[in-house]
């Protein structure tokens, strides 16, 4: 029994050692797309629709779990970027435009993050012509100097932060019943408001960068086949705790900032200022605090994409692993989007760095039904997959939650540019 027993335990600690060598792409990938963009849609959520948009996030993550588990099981079995294979498949002009149109919203999805930082740290007293230049400096010399698994090692520990909104809405003191109940009563009102909320949440969560970054970094990690299954779990568990800090961003400011009748916000800062007086000092500097982590958690993983994937698109040398003379393009890009990003955050103001961010916005809405086409093409074919394909079920849940993408998309394209076309 004692030897059996034995057997077991070094089973188990096996699968454990290799399950944490193959954690990290899916878990740094999803909670990343918490970003400042994707902290203030979640605080809009909350403040001016109270509990009733929590529904949104359980069809949101299964549609971020299916997305994501695509691009990593494509990326285990080829081998290569996703940017790689439409180049070898599309052509190298459609993936000039497509690299194009990503290198643009990525660029004002950085200066989102940036402006972020920059008012996060404000409410610590911080000047942003002092921070910004700083957090710029700090994720350049990550990325350069450091290897992938060093770097894997800081982001993975940037994750842990995230803790600070679970703990933020408990000072919060919402109503928990309605909290635990609210995620299983959809609920669906014709109003624009509440609509383009709806497109938001879903925007702001399945963003275009996420499936180049993580393909990649599962091709660079070299994941192998055999391990796929660990990987799969490491997807799913990202997708999950992702969306379990958007639940709490949401409730924090349900309890507090709509509970109370507050005022609209205009950043994700403005909610960290509206928790202080309503839910205590700690409750806003945690929610402060946890903005300032993943903004520039990822205002250092969107310029790492952008280089990764425009340098796959281009059949030039990327990856953390290399070095600057071997991979000259791949961080010079890197480089460039952090130092433009920056330097707009600190000479412009943020009224006129707006127009920037809105573009990048629209330009993540156009693209991402594409890159759904292209994912779901590519993950069909024999000849690149296998065995390992699509299921049939995998398809028929894919292509529909394209299509919906597809409409909502035109939906937020044909009123942000003519508004007051839509009669609800």
């Amino acid at each position: 029994m004692a030897y059996l027993n034995r057997q077991r335990w070094g089973s188990w600690r096996k699968r454990l050692v290799i399950f944490f060598a193959v954690v990290g792409p899916g878990i740094i990938t999803a909670n990343v797309d918490n970003d400042a963009g994707g902290i203030y849609t979640y605080s809009v959520a909350g403040a001016s629709h109270g509990y009733s948009l929590l529904w949104t996030l359980i069809p949101i993550t299964l549609a971020l779990i299916i997305v994501q588990e695509m691009v990593a099981r494509m990326g285990v079995v080829t081998g290569k970027g996703l940017a790689d294979l439409i180049r070898e498949e599309y052509g190298f002009r459609t993936t000039f435009f497509l690299m194009l149109f990503l290198l643009v919203a990525n660029l004002g999805n950085t200066v989102a993050n940036f402006a972020g930082f920059a008012s996060g740290m404000a409410l610590f007293g911080a000047s942003r012509f002092i921070v910004v230049p700083i957090g710029a400096l700090f994720v350049w010399l990550l990325v350069v100097k450091g290897s992938y698994r060093f770097v894997e090692k800081v982001f993975l520990a940037a994750c842990v932060f995230y803790l600070a909104y679970p703990i933020s809405t408990f000072f919060a003191r919402p109503d928990w019943w309605e909290a635990v109940i609210s995620p299983f009563k959809p609920s669906f009102h014709l109003d624009s408001g509440y609509l383009f909320m709806v497109i938001g949440l879903v925007g702001t969560t399945i963003a275009p960068w996420m499936q180049f970054y993580q393909q990649a970094s599962v091709v660079e990690k070299g994941i192998k086949v055999k391990n796929y299954n660990l990987l799969k779990w490491d997807v799913i568990l990202g997708c999950i705790m992702t969306d379990v800090v958007a639940f709490f961003i949401i409730v924090s400011c349900a309890a507090t900032i709509y509970a109370t009748g507050g005022g609209p916000i205009s950043s994700a800062a403005d909610a960290a200022k509206s928790l202080r007086p309503l839910a205590g000092h700690a409750a806003g500097i945690l929610f402060a605090f946890g903005l300032v982590n993943a903004s520039l958690f990822a205002a250092s993983i969107l310029p790492l994409s952008t280089a990764y994937y425009v340098c796959e698109g281009l059949g030039l040398e990327s990856g953390v692993d290399k070095r600057f003379h071997d991979a000259p393009a791949f961080y010079w890009l890197y480089t460039g989007l952090i130092v433009i990003s920056a330097v707009i955050v600190v000479v412009l103001s943020e009224a006129r760095q707006v127009p920037l961010i809105l573009i990048s916005q629209v330009a993540n809405g156009m693209l991402l039904p594409f890159i759904l086409i292209f994912m779901l093409r590519l993950s069909n074919r024999p000849d690149l997959m296998g065995e390992h394909r699509n299921p049939k079920w995998l398809n028929i849940v894919a292509w529909t939650m394209a299509v919906i993408m597809m409409a909502l998309t035109a939906i937020f394209l044909v009123s942000t540019f003519f508004p007051g076309r839509f009669p609800f």
